[in-house]
């Protein structure tokens, strides 16, 4: 599905609410997007499911993929992760998640409980296919243990300040998607010389060029979000751009380290 142009570009949602959220998701889809992500966090869902019945695209055409967090439950427990689900159907207003990611790990328990509640939401139909949000190489290991369809995607930070390598390693070796949220490090690209050179060369700007870059890797599949018309549909420019060699090497080449997301709570490897 996201070897196809119009899945390898996703949009993002988040803090995508509102009037002023449908509109810019409708822009989004009308625009050429078609793999569009959310999370019940993010409390659009119903946002995002009233764009979808607004565009004038069908919904066949469009890949859905939304996350759940188990701490949102102080009990921790399989029926929250059931219902949670079911809320999601009803708010995005679809009969199949397309893709549910586990969101935000909070340790082994966590995982042991929740995987596990997905395999049976695949048997059941509710959702096509699974992924996990935020896993380390180690709690991917995990995964492999506890899940009966391999996940389809990781999905992780990743922009020039952070290409992952540890992390898409070991997504390549399970022959998943790597999902890029925060593609453009929230805008710290356009501060970067040599993002900001390479743009120059190519007559773009520089978020452009960061999401040229990130489709340049193997199996990544940036999700850029925007709430602007003009950066929505300009953002589509990357699936044109062609970075040569030298381009990803100058960009490859930035020793500056930056992750956007990182709680107190989360320990990455």
């Amino acid at each position: 599905m996201f070897d196809e142009d119009a899945y390898r570009l996703g949009f993002g949602t988040y803090s995508l609410t509102d009037e002023d959220g449908i509109d810019a998701l409708v822009t989004a889809i009308e625009s050429g997007y078609r793999h569009l992500d959310t999370a019940r966090l993010y409390g659009n869902e119903e946002e995002v499911g009233e764009a979808i019945a607004r565009a004038d695209v069908d919904r066949d055409e469009l890949f859905v993929a939304t996350k759940i967090a188990h701490f949102e439950e102080p009990e921790k427990t399989p029926e929250y992760v059931r219902n949670g689900v079911e809320e999601s159907l009803s708010r995005l207003g679809i009969e199949t998640i397309d893709l549910l990611y586990h969101h935000w790990p909070r340790g082994r328990d966590d995982i042991e409980t929740v995987l596990p509640v997905f395999n049976d939401l695949v048997d059941a139909g509710q959702v096509e296919r699974v992924g996990v949000s935020n896993y380390t190489p180690a709690d991917l290991e995990l995964a492999d243990d506890l899940l009966e369809q391999s996940p389809y995607a990781v999905q992780a930070e990743m922009h020039p300040f952070l290409p992952q390598e540890e992390l898409r390693a070991a997504v390549r070796d399970r022959d998943a998607y790597f999902v890029a949220y925060s593609p453009i490090a929230q805008g710290e690209v356009f501060d970067t010389p040599e993002i900001s050179a390479v743009a120059d060369k190519h007559d773009v700007n520089e978020a452009v060029v960061s999401l040229a870059w990130l489709l340049s890797k193997d199996g990544a599949v940036p999700i850029p979000r925007s709430q602007t018309p003009e950066h929505i549909r300009s953002n589509r420019e990357a699936l044109e751009v062609e970075l040569d060699e030298e381009d990803i090497e100058r960009i490859d080449g930035i020793d500056r380290r930056l992750r956007c997301e990182d709680p107190d709570w989360m320990e990455w490897e």
